[in-house]
């Protein structure tokens, strides 16, 4: 493969499958509860409500980058953002997480529910010409700025929140209906994959230079009803992005799954479970990303940094690698852990 332009910033050129550059790095849930800046900036006002204030939204997201010099922003969001630009009765409820007021159950429900369109997506777009304003000027491997990730939640997520009205461990509700009725269950992961694919273009149309699919729940679902039910609405929504910025598809839970998850996708993110060079053996032309176990960030640096090292190793096995964890940063973690983690890392 001929060597990527030096100025693409390292991020990019891992996703594209170049290995001849700095090893890129960065986290989910890099903005957020660890940081107190986040906490501070955060006091008094409401997660949705939070992601949907430009300046707010902005500052958030640049909080990590300031103090980490990771090699992305991640876009402040939540992924029951898009469904309350659309009209849905959502919050977040401390404590708790999302609870959706009225569950979609029945076939009326997903008829309801499918007469949403898409929400106003302005407060997104104006946040990010913030976010990418400081972005230009602020460095990345040898490039001269940094790219920012869109994000969104996968249909099958979406779907089981509201089938389910708030979080589950089982998602008994939603894989029930997907067997009990399927042209309704078909239906709503129809809507939800265009919410998402919507949400995922507006955010690269305002300048994002890659995203993210994140699917929480896939990994409760066997591969036959994955295959079945739920992997081409996850395609669909990707694809509003096709050509446009790299697509990476993560999801937990879900090392049965990866060769599902690569289709449609240009990279994909793999959780602790599955170590790197397993999963390079079993998706050899894709670039990946992950996968630090979370828990080694309160293990003490010695254990940190032997697990660092056995992930970067497993890792050279994929076309391209981007470092991150393989799940979200704890909000319990210590920021200095991670900004000294990301300093390790481009020393390497």
């Amino acid at each position: 493969m001929p060597h990527a332009d030096p100025t693409t910033p390292p991020l990019l050129r891992a996703l594209s499958g170049h290995r001849d550059g700095p090893l890129p790095v960065w986290f989910m849930r890099q903005a957020g509860r660890s940081l107190p800046e986040y906490r501070e900036v955060r006091k008094g006002t409401g997660m949705l409500q939070s992601c949907l204030m430009p300046e707010l939204a902005a500052e958030i997201t640049l909080q990590p980058v300031r103090r980490h010099r990771v090699d992305a922003a991640i876009f402040f969001s939540d992924i029951m953002v898009p469904l309350k630009l659309a009209g849905v009765d959502v919050e977040i409820v401390p404590d708790v997480g999302p609870v959706i007021a009225e569950p979609v159950r029945t076939a009326s429900d997903v008829a309801a529910l499918a007469a949403h369109e898409p929400g106003d997506t302005a407060a997104i777009a104006d946040a990010i010409g913030i976010i990418t304003a400081e972005l230009a000027t602020t460095p990345s491997g040898d490039a001269g700025w940094t790219p920012l990730i869109g994000f969104a939640g996968a249909p099958f997520t979406l779907a089981a929140y509201l089938v389910e009205g708030r979080p589950s461990r089982d998602h008994l509700a939603a894989r029930a209906m997907m067997h009990a009725d399927p042209q309704s269950w078909g239906r709503l992961m129809a809507w939800c994959a265009e919410i998402s694919g919507h949400f995922l273009r507006a955010q690269t149309d305002a300048g994002a230079s890659a995203v993210q699919l994140f699917d929480s729940w896939a990994g409760s679902l066997t591969r036959a009803d994955y295959v079945a039910h739920v992997a081409p609405h996850s395609r669909a929504a990707l694809a509003a992005v096709e050509g446009a910025v790299p697509r990476i598809h993560f999801g937990t839970g879900t090392g049965h799954l990866l060769e599902e998850l690569a289709v449609g996708a240009d990279a994909v993110g793999v959780d602790y479970r599955t170590p790197l060079d397993e999963a390079a053996a079993r998706l050899p032309a894709t670039p990946l990303q992950g996968n630090l176990d979370p828990a080694l960030l309160a293990a003490g640096e010695d254990a940190l940094a032997a697990h660092l090292a056995d992930v970067v190793e497993r890792g050279r096995a994929a076309p391209g690698h981007v470092l991150n964890l393989g799940h979200g940063v704890p909000p319990s973690t210590d920021p200095g852990v991670l900004t000294r983690l990301v300093e390790r890392i481009h020393a390497l």
